[in-house]
């Protein structure tokens, strides 16, 4: 009995341990793990390049690259067979060339359909300097993702978007981000699934990316084959091109 007695009360000892964490030691453990602020702080661009998988009914694998720069521009091209579909972000508005679609012209997106490009050219993320950046956070403990049982973070945007992030409980990096967003007075959500870190010029970086939407089979994934800092950026790739031509 005493010796039942001295596990449970151990047991409640570190649950109580485990809920007493904030949602900044949290933040601060995953800073640390993805190598510290000033590393992130001295990435001035980030270009990748890999493969872009499709899967379901409509299988196909496209090669990516994509660049980001620290003045908050990304452009992402997607490649099959000569063909090139690009999407941009300049810092002001978003922007697409989606000649798989049959539209070989750039076309300029609504403000809706650029949040996803607003996020990809955030190279910090959403966790570094988020009281800055207007958001709020809020530690919910713990929940189940395949298994493990990870630390859970709500952040709720400036811009009314709201992200679930999972951080695996002993690397403490994301496994997995929900997001959730208005697009066309919709609401969606956005569930990804990360793993395959490496390190990159001290960072640790996601290489798999498995993306779809919330309660859905993920059907895009990305997998990074090289990804490098500090490359030259020329910010007329950002800009939304004046003529087709503008754009190769």
């Amino acid at each position: 009995m005493h010796r039942r007695i001295c596990l449970s009360a151990l047991l409640l000892a570190a649950s109580g341990a485990a809920s007493a964490m904030t949602a900044e030691e949290l933040i601060a453990k995953n800073l640390e793990a993805k190598g510290g602020r000033d590393a992130i702080k001295a990435i001035g661009s980030l270009r990748s390049t890999g493969k872009l998988s499709f899967t379901g009914d409509f299988s196909v694998d496209l090669t990516l690259d994509t660049i980001v720069s620290r003045t908050g521009k990304v452009r992402q091209e997607a490649s099959l067979q000569g063909m090139t579909s690009v999407q941009a972000y300049d810092g002001t508005e978003g922007w697409q060339i989606q000649p798989f679609g049959g539209r070989k012209d750039p076309e300029k997106l609504s403000a809706d359909d650029s949040k996803g490009l607003i996020d990809d050219a955030d190279i910090d993320g959403p966790l570094v300097d988020w009281q800055a950046k207007g958001s709020t956070i809020e530690y919910l403990g713990t929940e189940d993702v395949d298994g493990t049982e990870a630390h859970k973070l709500k952040i709720s945007e400036k811009d009314g978007d709201v992200k679930y992030v999972y951080f695996d409980p002993d690397y403490f990096l994301e496994i997995r981000t929900v997001t959730q967003r208005k697009v066309r007075g919709s609401e969606q959500a956005f569930e990804s699934d990360l793993g395959n870190y490496e390190k990159v010029a001290g960072v640790y970086m996601p290489f798999s990316i498995e993306s779809g939407p919330k309660g859905a089979p993920k059907q895009q994934k990305i997998t990074l084959e090289k990804v490098e800092v500090n490359v030259p950026v020329d910010d007329a790739k950002f800009a939304f091109p004046a003529s087709p031509a503008a754009s190769k």
